[in-house]
């Protein structure tokens, strides 16, 4: 079975609110073994709406529209939907009865226009929406299944959930699309496909590469009768990929590269603690944003300053005046400075220039140097992000993620402390 989603709203082509609906929609489809054949945005025009559904209905079996379905004059997916289906509309008493009884329990007036969602397919049915006013819809005519759903993701996601996939599942069976992601450090993108380009030449699985900020993702996908038999399919591919990349594979599916790493000092009794200038703390929000992070992370200073980075980490005044404030030898002593104050086995200290303003020639936008401090050593790697301010800035957290995973792969396990 093939779908295609068309999402509503002029808002949605205008950037002002992120279609995180179409992206749960489409995983939703394809664990029910539904291929999602294209993502559509159209604006609040009925003509431009109606070709587009049109379109979608003459190419797949089932057409799912997101949004649209409220009271006001710009709500037009119930009407343009059911004209596009060849269908028309019937009221629905029960409906109307509930939206009546909504607003009179609040004791707020009820506009007229409310009622259009009392609005009904005649080859077709509603869905109920416990957390709002208006209903979901499913079209049956011809063969072809046209769902309307409304926009909210508190309504949206419930609807989906509770009644789109168990009615889509009756149609499929238990056919599904799984995939496993595997998420990869420290390789660039042409080297990890290098190393796998024979296995992206597979059917089924399939296995494809995406380039992330500061990382790689490899996406392994079966088809499949069940979901079981999809997990077998995928298995060995994932054991095979794990193989040639070794200690590159980082974590699976939604786990970030933050979480992973603190799962690793954590099974190995390791703390850490960071020194940021140009990051102005994005390192140790990413790592405190993860549960139990405080086993592990001993604590950060955000030395935005010269005085602060003398003041707060020890790093020898003169030392700034003679190299600057971006160099290897500063970026050496905050990581001893941060590890030293927090008494924890590694120290991070990351400076640099994110932009887009204060570079030179001899010191230019997205230099950063990076160092890690432990018992071995410190190591300072020199950098050059590119991209804008943010990037520049994300980019230097996660490459000091991955040089204190590196780092924490090396070390020796921490003697336990229970008796």
């Amino acid at each position: 079975m093939r779908a295609e989603i068309v999402s509503v709203g002029t808002e949605l082509l205008l950037g002002q609110i992120v279609d995180t609906n179409a992206a749960h929609l489409a995983r939703a489809l394809s664990e029910l073994g539904i291929s999602v054949y294209r993502r559509v945005t159209v604006g609040d025009n009925h003509a431009r709406l109606l070709a587009a559904l049109r379109s979608a209905l003459s190419e797949n079996e089932v057409v799912i529209a997101l949004g649209g379905l409220g009271p006001t004059q710009d709500d037009i997916t119930r009407e343009t939907l059911a004209e596009a289906m060849g269908d028309t509309l019937r009221y629905d008493e029960a409906i109307a009865r509930r939206l009546t009884a909504f607003f009179r329990e609040r004791g707020v007036p009820m506009p007229d226009s409310v009622l259009r969602q009392a609005m009904v397919p005649v080859h077709g049915f509603p869905l109920e929406n416990p957390h709002g006013t208006a209903p979901g819809l499913i079209f049956e005519k011809d063969g072809k299944i046209g769902i309307a759903l409304p926009g909210p993701p508190g309504e949206f996601v419930p609807m989906v959930e509770n009644h789109v996939v168990p009615y889509l599942r009756a149609k499929t069976g238990t056919r599904t699309i799984r995939s496993r992601v595997l998420r990869i450090c420290n390789m660039g993108e042409s080297l990890v496909e290098e190393r796998v380009r024979d296995l992206m030449a597979g059917d089924n699985p399939t296995v494809a590469p995406y380039a992330k900020t500061g990382e790689v993702h490899l996406r392994v996908t079966a088809r499949a009768d069940d979901p079981q038999t999809a997990d077998r399919l995928i298995e060995p591919v994932v054991r095979e990929i794990e193989a040639r990349l070794g200690d590159h594979v980082y974590a699976f599916d939604e786990e970030p590269l933050e979480s992973a790493v603190v799962r690793l000092l954590s099974a190995r009794r390791l703390t850490a603690a960071a020194a940021e200038s140009c990051t102005g703390g994005l390192l140790a929000t990413r790592l405190t944003d993860v549960p139990g992070s405080s086993k592990v992370f001993r604590g950060g200073v955000v030395a935005y300053s010269n005085e602060s980075k003398s003041d707060l980490l020890g790093v020898p005044p003169g030392m700034i005046a003679q190299f600057g404030a971006v160099s290897a030898e500063v970026a050496e002593a905050m990581a001893q400075g941060a590890r030293a104050r927090f008494g924890a086995e590694f120290g991070i200290g990351i400076t640099g220039i994110a932009g887009p303003e204060g570079g030179t020639p001899e010191k230019p936008v997205g230099l950063v140097y990076i160092a890690l401090a432990d018992s071995r050593g410190t190591l300072v790697e020199k950098n050059r992000f590119l991209g804008q301010r943010k990037e520049v800035r994300y980019r230097s957290a996660q490459y000091a993620l991955v040089l204190l995973r590196d780092r924490a792969l090396q070390a020796p396990h921490a003697p336990s402390t229970n008796g």
